[in-house]
């Protein structure tokens, strides 16, 4: 039984489009087709000369993923599809409507996630597995192909699902490499964002190598015990660094690009008015958009709860009047678990100690 070639390998694809000695244009309409407009594999492959196309669905797999299952939010236009790897884990991706009509995917970097961050459900799966380039990318077209269904074309892409992406650095260039490559998805860098817990240097070299692609810091701190006792990465990365890090990016990337700055406020933890001064000076010179975000409560913490609306607007309005480009954000998806921090994890657990299982007997 032969490999069969990845759809994203460019190289290879062309190669083999040499082999079968086909009019290049034939590939380019695949593609778009694909790639670009989210039509179905059937519509996709038809763009080939029909006697072509046994040849090409042989050797060339065009998704790496199996869809599990869909879930729709019955309180907002949000979707949660649950994909299954081919080493049987599952992982989920989000479709967000938003009001305005923009639609938003928000796409997993990783099998669960090595950060650990208190208010996070992915975080306390316990396991972080990469997610190969093909893998990420194909969240993208069949999610593409599930909006094409409803006659919805998807805008933005968004690296905050499962996983931290600079965790799986090398995976996350080669998905943007593609994403933004004109013969493949061709997504304009400026609607793609990358979502990260704080890796300075990692974020550095990021902005380095694609300078127009949105970053986001998750930051729900200005202090510094406070940001530890949430995210036990930071006692690896300070503040310091991470403010040293976004200098440097602001330096970086277009004068017109701000970082988003993520702040999840959790009642009596960081969301005081003393928390709101401490943010103000933390950001003071930055070239920042801060998003205000409601906690999603998970079963993991029951010590942290979401502060109230009008606290939320209260703390909102103190960085504003400083100055601070300011979004207060609504949750979508709660009702499936589909929102930030709520991303599976127990069906994982089970599939592991199902397959430990499976080892230790063999054994």
């Amino acid at each position: 039984m032969i490999d069969r070639l990845s759809i994203y390998d460019r190289q290879s694809i062309e190669q083999l489009w040499r082999e079968l000695r086909v009019d290049p244009h034939a590939l380019r309409r695949f593609r778009n087709v694909l790639l670009k407009h989210g039509g179905s594999d059937e519509a996709a492959l038809a763009e080939l000369p029909e006697d072509v196309r046994p040849s090409f669905a042989e050797r060339v797999e065009l998704h790496a993923l199996e869809l599990h299952s869909r879930t729709d939010s019955r309180q907002d236009g949000a979707s949660k599809l649950l994909f299954r790897t081919c080493w049987d884990m599952l992982i989920e991706s989000v479709i967000l409507r938003i009001a305005t009509g923009r639609t938003t995917l928000c796409v997993s970097s990783q099998v669960g996630c090595a950060a650990a961050c208190q208010f996070c459900a992915t975080g306390k799966m316990g396991i972080a597995q990469n997610l190969a380039p093909a893998e990420i990318l194909d969240q993208v077209v069949q999610a593409r192909q599930l909006l094409a269904s409803e006659g919805r074309t998807l805008r933005n892409v968004v690296f905050m699902g499962m996983g931290e992406p600079l965790h799986n650095e090398e995976s996350l260039y080669a998905t943007l490499e593609s994403l933004t490559a004109a013969e493949l998805f061709h997504q304009p860098p400026s609607r793609i964002l990358v979502s990260s817990v704080g890796l300075p240097d990692a974020m550095i070299r990021l902005a380095r190598r694609f300078p127009a692609v949105h970053l986001a810091l998750s930051l729900h701190s200005a202090n510094q015990q406070v940001r530890a006792g949430l995210m036990p990465l930071a006692r690896r990365f300070p503040l310091a660094e991470l403010r040293r890090a976004l200098v440097e990016i602001n330096r970086i990337q277009p004068a017109n690009t701000e970082v988003m700055v993520e702040y999840l406020l959790l009642a009596g933890v960081n969301d005081s008015p003393e928390d709101a001064a401490e943010l103000i000076a933390w950001l003071a010179g930055l070239r920042v958009h801060v998003n205000l975000i409601p906690y999603n409560p998970i079963d993991d913490a029951p010590h942290l709860a979401g502060s109230d609306r009008p606290a939320r607007e209260s703390f909102g309005a103190r960085l504003k009047a400083a100055g601070l480009k300011t979004t207060i954000r609504y949750s979508l998806g709660a009702d499936v678990a589909a929102a930030c921090g709520q991303l599976v994890r127990k069906e994982n657990r089970r599939r592991i100690s199902v397959q430990s299982s499976g080892l230790t007997q063999r054994s």
